[in-house]
This record gives C-alpha cells, structure tokens and sequence, in this order.
C-alpha cells in the first residue's frame, strides 16, 4: 500500500466514525499517519473508538456526538473540528439510517442521513476543503445502489442519489482540484452489523448471500478502508467522479 505514513498530517473528517466501516476507515488513516475528528450519534462509542485510534495514530483524535440527521449538529461538528485541527482537507461520509421502505419513516431516514448528512457535511466544510492544498471528499454509498435488492428499497434509493450527487458534486469541484469519490461496499460482515445479525437471525438468507459472492464468503471493513484509504490519497490525485464497488465480484453477472 506504499509508505505506511503517507497521510501524515492531513487533517480527515470521518461522520459516522464510531463503528463498523467508519471505525476501520478511521483506524486504516491513523495508522497512516491523519488527524481525524470523528462523529456519530453515541458519546460511548466514540470514546472507545477515540481510545483505540489513539493507539494507531501520531495523536489523540477529536471526537463529538453529532445526530447526522440534524443540519444544526452536522455544522456544529465541522466547525468544531476545524478548529481542533486546524482546517479540513480530507471527509468521510459514512453514515446510514438503513430505511426499508415500509413506512414514511424509514423513506425520511435514508434521505436524512445517507444523502442530506452528506449534502449538509460537504456544504459546511467546502469553505476549509477551498483552503486545503488537496481537498477530497469521500461518500460511502453501497453496491444497493447499483441494482434492484429486495426489502431496502430506501435505504438503497437513497445510496442511488448520493451516487448521482457524488458525480455531480465532482463536476461543480473539478475546477478547484476539489475531488469527490464514493465507494461502494458489498455485504461486508463485522461484529454487530446487519450480516452479523442475519447469521443468527436469518441463517437461510446468511448462506444464500454468502455464497453467492464470487470471491466467497462476506467481505471485511479492512476492505473497504483500504479502498478508501487509496482514494483519500496522493495516489489517487487523478481521481474524481468516480464510484468503486468494493465487493468480491458480487454485482458481477452470473
């Protein structure tokens, strides 16, 4: 993966920090070197993911509990992380409301959290972005939004428009040296998320989507940090408007 310090200052923005592929994210930039500000809705397990990353980094990073679906809260966090870190080049758009379309609700927390937190993170931190020698920005969206799955139809809904707005946010930014990414993750298995669960809980649908990825069996959060800790990279400087499934050949044809 090239020099394993890379990174070493950059200053990253990591929403929905706390866990799953967020945690890892965040882990793979300490290691190689970033200053992060993390985000999520819950002071615990920030505190435990600010703990561990302390160990993998050059410095403690800064944390704050932010509900992704409250405009006022995404801003309060940006500003605040700017200023513990002396500006912004580098965020991470990872969170998810996982709507299932059974009711108004769930369609208003996809488009909340996995495209407005979005929308809202970018829009407040462009002004530091502007700034930066490299701004990037990173979306996280899912190979959902890559064809029809059945019982996700908004959270997957939602992941399609942050894809198109990930394009277009990079055509308005090309100009500026500004680049926008997004990865899109397969069924990835960690502790306490969805696959997990589903071991347990649906243990028929767990072997069917198991087996049914080319690479075989469930992918990691390792990754997908990999992935994204390429496109947040100098590596990846002529890289833009792109989004890259990270997946074991599971949207493949077959």
């Amino acid at each position: 993966m090239g020099d394993p310090r890379e990174l070493g200052g950059l200053r990253v923005l990591v929403a929905g920090g706390s866990r799953g592929i967020g945690l890892a994210i965040a882990q793979a930039l300490a290691a190689a070197g970033a200053r992060l500000s993390l985000c999520a809705r819950g002071a615990e397990g920030l505190r435990r993911a600010a703990e561990d990353i302390s160990q993998r980094g050059d410095m403690p990073p800064h944390w704050q509990a932010c509900d992704l679906a409250d405009p006022l809260q995404i801003g309060t966090w940006v500003e605040a992380a700017a200023e513990a870190l002396g500006g912004i080049d580098v965020v991470v758009n990872n969170a998810s409301g996982y709507g299932n379309g059974v009711d108004d609700a769930s369609w208003q927390a996809g488009f909340d959290v996995d495209l407005m937190a979005a929308v809202r993170c970018n829009r407040a931190a462009l002004p530091h972005l502007r700034r930066s020698a490299g701004g990037v920005i990173l979306n996280v969206s899912s190979i959902n939004a890559l064809r029809p799955t059945p019982r996700a139809a908004a959270y997957s809904t939602a992941k399609a428009a942050l894809n198109y707005y990930t394009v277009n946010l990079a055509t308005e930014l090309a100009r500026e040296r500004i680049r926008v990414n997004a990865l899109a993750p397969g069924s990835i298995e960690f502790p306490g998320g969805l696959w997990d669960r589903r071991r347990s809980e649906e243990p028929e649908l767990y072997r069917k989507v198991r087996d049914s990825i080319p690479f075989g069996g469930f992918g990691t959060v390792e990754d997908v940090a990999q992935a994204a800790l390429f496109l947040v990279s100098p590596r990846a400087r002529w890289i833009t408007g792109q989004v890259l499934a990270v997946d074991g050949g599971q949207v493949l044809p077959g």
